[in-house]
């Protein structure tokens, strides 16, 4: 009888232990959504705030229209993510892949208003150091400088964003395990204008480094990793994939940052 009242325990609790599981699969996907929409707020509340108090004090021009929409796709799109791993979550996939063909417009949208967004950046800043003199011009020809090397990041995103999404998209019938994975890891790409400007919370290598940028993107997506990794006793090729196309790309910016010929070539690139 105690042999038996014993096995009875411990299958219940290995059906304890595999629904909390389960359930976890399910809902770690959502919490990642829920924390990278957290880091956007975190990071560009207080950096707008300043901004729009510094526009109020004619201290800087007032936002280009551009910013407004990169700031409505990004947001649209983030919701987006929230969306569809709640809608997964819940079990209402037939919404989800109905939903989730927004994203064919919305990715395409976003690459080219952020390039936009960029490059107009770089025209503004470069324009008023050519014409700024006294302490203002030092202040901006500093930050030419700065944005030069911010242009590394933002090249590195502007092609990885959207190849890893196209990756994601494309495995969304024949993969579900890389398709969900792989929707989380390419929004952990453009993750950095968020995490840069949570320098008031955390601390940070920039501008003489994008070391610490690097190191939160890899915090950022650890949640779901150490998860699959418990769960699974394997990395997912998801991350392979992932891990192997980010490197070179991370070694190329970390190569060329602060480097006179990077900063004699980004002009150049921009058009200036």
């Amino acid at each position: 009888m105690a042999t038996i009242a014993n096995t009875i325990g411990l299958a219940g609790r290995n059906q304890a232990g595999t629904s909390i599981g389960r359930a976890i699969d399910r809902w770690v996907y959502v919490f990642m959504a829920a924390l990278f929409i957290a880091i956007t707020l975190g990071g560009f509340i207080p950096d707008s705030l300043a901004k729009i108090a510094a526009v109020k004090a004619g201290e800087r021009p007032p936002f280009h229209i551009i910013l407004h929409v990169h700031a409505v796709l990004m947001a649209s799109f983030l919701l987006l993510l929230l969306a569809q791993t709640a809608l997964v979550a819940t079990g209402k996939r037939k919404l989800h892949r109905t939903l989730g063909v927004t994203a064919f417009a919305l990715v395409p949208a976003i690459v080219v208003v952020g390039f936009m967004l960029a490059v107009g950046n770089y025209h503004w800043v470069w324009a008023a150091a050519r014409t700024a003199s006294g302490d203002a011009g030092q202040s901006l020809r500093q930050l030419v400088l700065i944005l030069d090397d911010i242009l590394l990041m933002q090249l590195r995103i502007g092609v990885l964003f959207p190849l890893f999404m196209v990756i994601g998209l494309w495995a969304r019938r024949s993969d579900a395990g890389l398709h969900k994975r792989m929707m989380i890891l390419a929004t952990a790409v453009p993750l950095p204008a968020a995490i840069d400007r949570l320098s008031w919370l955390l601390p940070t290598t920039l501008p003489t480094s994008a070391i610490s940028t690097d190191l939160y993107v890899l915090v950022a997506i650890a949640p779901m990793f150490v998860w699959d990794l418990v769960r699974n006793g394997r990395v997912h090729r998801a991350y392979s994939i992932w891990f192997a196309v980010n490197l070179p790309f991370a070694i190329a910016v970390h190569g060329l940052w602060e480097t006179q010929w990077w900063h004699s070539t980004a002009p150049r690139l921009m058009g200036v």
